[in-house]
């Protein structure tokens, strides 16, 4: 989608300064001409008039004309370049200064002659009787109070026409000059808007389909800069608007394909099992065991459900915590005895410090004993022959609780620790086929719950030698005196 050149702005911006500029230089030539026309008019009449008055001194002494008066006025013919002609009271022309002009007895509007006569100089465009167009005034003939007539100059319009021409050319060339130059201006402002116009459409139909790495590069610093940049700035809000809805999409799917792979498992079993003791495949001294296997296939599916449901929970933040105080090491030699006899079915010792100076913990009982139940239930199951140790210390310092879940079992890889928080990740690198079978959601809910408690998480683990995984919750005694500050670090070796 690009702009079309018959319908684009700089098509429209061009046209209207064009004629913008034709149409103001067109009026002001034409206004110029006029007063330019006016003012040469006037100046020329004016300046004829004081002729006109130069020759009255030279002949104001002579009442009637004689060849010494014909000479006195063709010599000012030559000097003033115009005609001079002289009438009496009547208007009645008695001489002129051309020798072969025959203007004798012509006479000159009684509407001249009186205003001559009254002593007012007189001036018109055209005078009858002349075939060429000419210039005319007329001043009164005579000294002081005696008026013997009127002298008349006439000056060619021809050459004050020919002025006016050459103005307007040069008008008409100033302005093909404006035309010329408006073009240029036009064109560049016109392309200087147009252009990033043209980009900003680009990248609009960029986004119309859904790919928002297009970017405008435009260095102007006004209004159309201002947009463009706001627009780059959309862009990278959707992409990463897009990409987040993509992961999220992923993950929605991810999800998915894990929820069904977790419950396929069981169910084929327990498929399998069904169909063979409806089939009476199998003895009668051997269907208990089947039972107890589709039994704790439930079990398992009943887990899964649990989790996911906690895990859902957690992350829309429906879960509310009931603070109080909590006997940090009171709760973990509870835990401990409850998993010794499943370690000790593994070879592996489990047991807690103690401490004289029992921390409090400021939290949720339910949820904290939920949390260490996984760290510890994890440990027991990737332990085998080895000890798992629980210990949990004040650190005023920091006003937390510091609690470590640590065992001897077979550890995690480097690669590994920063994903084990992620939901149905399965830690199976190096670990027997008898690990396997947990959901992968434990520790995405421990770490949800640790947050939620305004603490921290965190794990150190080296492969084969263990892991330590190390929480910090909020001491009660911080929230003695307010909201308290939560430091909770995790940290893991298995």
């Amino acid at each position: 989608m690009f702009l079309n050149p018959n319908k684009s702005i700089l098509r429209k911006m061009l046209t209207s300064s064009i004629v913008t500029v034709l149409l103001g230089l067109c009026a002001v030539g034409l206004v110029i001409s006029l007063f330019a026309k006016e003012y040469i008019v006037n100046s020329k009449s004016n300046e004829m008039i004081r002729q006109a008055k130069q020759v009255n001194l030279a002949i104001q002494n002579q009442t009637a004309p004689n060849d010494g008066f014909k000479e006195q006025l063709h010599f000012f013919d030559q000097a003033f370049d115009s005609r001079i002609w002289i009438f009496d009271m009547n208007g009645n022309i008695v001489t002129t200064s051309s020798k072969d002009e025959v203007n004798i007895g012509k006479v000159v509007s009684t509407e001249v002659v009186n205003q001559v006569i009254n002593g007012e100089p007189a001036k018109w465009n055209q005078f009858e009787g002349l075939k060429e167009g000419m210039l005319s005034v007329a001043v009164p003939w005579g000294k002081d109070n005696d008026v013997y007539g009127g002298i008349v100059l006439h000056s060619p319009l021809k050459g004050m026409n020919e002025t006016i021409a050459q103005l307007r050319e040069t008008i008409l060339w100033v302005t093909l000059l404006g035309i010329f130059f408006s073009f240029g201006v036009s064109s560049y402002l016109s392309w200087s808007i147009t252009r990033p116009i043209q980009q900003i459409d680009k990248a609009a139909a960029k986004i119309a389909v859904g790919d928002y790495s297009e970017r405008i590069r435009i260095d102007s610093r006004d209004e159309i800069g201002e947009l463009a940049t706001t627009i780059n700035h959309m862009m990278e809000q959707l992409e990463r608007v897009d990409q987040e809805k993509r992961k999220l999409n992923q993950l929605r799917h991810d999800f998915l394909a894990n929820v069904s792979h977790e419950l396929r498992t069981p169910l084929t079993a327990m498929q399998g099992f069904l169909e063979a003791l409806q089939d009476g495949l199998i003895e009668e001294g051997a269907r208990d065991q089947y039972y107890e296997i589709m039994y704790n296939e439930t079990l398992h599916m009943n887990r899964l459900v649990d989790d996911i449901t906690d895990l859902m929970k957690l992350e829309n933040k429906e879960i509310e915590l009931l603070w109080m105080a909590v006997d940090v090491q009171a709760m973990l030699s509870k835990l401990a005895f409850k998993f010794r006899p499943e370690a000790e079915a593994r070879g592996t010792i489990i047991h807690s410090s103690m401490d004289e100076d029992s921390p409090q913990a400021f939290a949720d009982p339910d949820r904290l004993e939920q949390i260490f139940n996984n760290l510890i239930k994890n440990a027991v199951k990737f332990t085998e022959n080895g000890t798992i140790e629980l210990k949990a210390m004040a650190v005023p310092s920091e006003e937390c609780v510091l609690i470590t879940v640590t065992d001897t079992g077979i550890g995690i890889s480097p690669e590994d620790q920063g994903l084990i928080w992620e939901r149905f990740f399965k830690v199976e690198r190096g670990r027997p086929v008898k690990h396997k079978g947990s959901s992968g959601l434990g520790l995405a809910i421990v770490r949800e719950l640790v947050e939620l408690h305004n603490g921290s998480i965190g794990v150190r683990s080296e492969m084969g030698k263990g892991s330590t995984f190390e929480v910090r919750i909020p001491l009660h005694d911080s929230r003695q005196h307010g909201q308290p500050s939560v430091s909770l670090a995790i940290v893991r070796t298995p």
